[in-house]
């Protein structure tokens, strides 16, 4: 078996398992769920996934650097992430009041099971943001952005569907905001084809992260 065929089932068996967690966030919303069980779910989630994707390029022989996992300049890398997050987040609210106002809805509140409500949920959801923006990053851009290139040949179009598969996967927010985290993953793919590391991508995804849950909802409820 050649090593493309190889790198195609690797990646529908890993679609397999990332396509019900699509699934769940396209289905109802059970509003009975309290922040700590999700929490905790999603970070028990995202921590296999990332190692299964990881034994994945282990086992084809590629070292982690191949994902971009390079702690090379970590200093360099977490300060480019900081400031291009900057450009990103007003592009981002551009786009988003243009679609606005071409009547698309404003993206929908974050479900109340995922906002913190006492002290200690705000600990956990550090550690819950800190978790997610190395494994979405590792899992959509490191591994999943660099398999749809294997397989197809074409980095544009791995691209467009590495970044069409993340924005699904946040689906509650309703269609505008489904519109721009596909355009946010298109950001980070492109930030981790020119850097060639993780690291700034990670640091722009834990930023858009940390306001969306941390800072947003409490300035929106003041």
């Amino acid at each position: 078996m050649n090593q493309r065929r190889v790198y195609f089932i690797e990646t529908v068996i890993f679609l397999l398992i990332l396509l019900p967690s699509i699934g769940l966030a396209l289905g109802p919303r059970p509003e009975d769920l309290s922040f700590l069980v999700v929490a905790v779910a999603v970070i028990i989630h995202d921590v296999a996934l990332t190692a299964l994707a990881l034994y994945f390029v282990w086992r084809s022989g590629e070292g982690m650097a191949a994902v971009g996992w390079s702690a090379v300049q970590f200093g360099r890398e977490a300060a480019i992430g900081v400031a291009l997050f900057i450009p990103l987040f007003v592009g981002i609210a551009t786009l988003e009041g243009l679609l606005n106002a071409l009547g698309l809805p404003t993206p929908s509140e974050p479900p109340s099971y995922l906002l913190p409500r006492v002290g200690v949920d705000y600990l956990l959801a550090l550690v819950l943001l800190v978790v997610v923006a190395i494994a979405e990053e590792t899992i959509f851009r490191g591994y999943l952005l660099r398999r749809f290139t294997q397989v197809a040949g074409n980095r544009f179009l791995a691209v467009i569907v590495s970044s069409a598969i993340f924005a699904l996967g946040h689906a509650y927010q309703g269609s505008l905001g489904v519109v721009a985290v596909g355009v946010i993953g298109v950001a980070f793919a492109l930030v981790y084809f020119w850097r060639g590391s993780l690291i700034a991508p990670i640091v722009m995804h834990f930023i858009q992260n940390f306001i969306g849950l941390l800072i947003a909802p409490r300035f929106l409820a003041g």
